[in-house]
């Protein structure tokens, strides 16, 4: 077989295989299947979405599949009791023998130090 009759070939099957795919509003390329959506985004997201695939340095139909795929992978559970994780922050630290007033001493002077925090008014 000649490349002429093997570019004929890959011609056909290509063609062959569009057609079996063949629907309204999907275009089907050598490397994705593209389906063209119409939607609506108020100012502010059209900005937001343009300042991402400015920052990306894709396109706008780009940024948008990316920013899906991002929020709909499975997120780590969030939320809970937060008494019930301030309890297990507590009972890690009373396990490990830290003193919190000692630490807490620490991080003031900490600060002075760094003039995060003025040091408090003699009364």
């Amino acid at each position: 077989m000649t490349d002429h009759d093997t570019a004929g070939l890959d011609r056909c099957l290509t063609v062959a295989r569009l057609e079996q795919g063949k629907e309204y509003g999907h275009t089907f390329g050598l490397a994705t299947t593209a389906i063209k959506s119409t939607y609506s985004l108020d100012a502010e997201s059209l900005r937001a979405l343009e300042d991402l695939a400015r920052r990306w340095r894709v396109s706008k139909s780009e940024a948008l599949r990316r920013a899906i795929r991002s929020e709909a992978r499975p997120q780590p559970a969030r939320g809970g009791d937060p008494l019930a994780a301030l309890d297990e922050l507590q009972a890690s630290l009373r396990s490990r023998n830290v003193d919190l007033e000692q630490w807490a001493r620490e991080v003031e002077s900490g600060r002075w130090a760094t003039g995060r925090r003025r040091a408090p008014k003699p009364r």
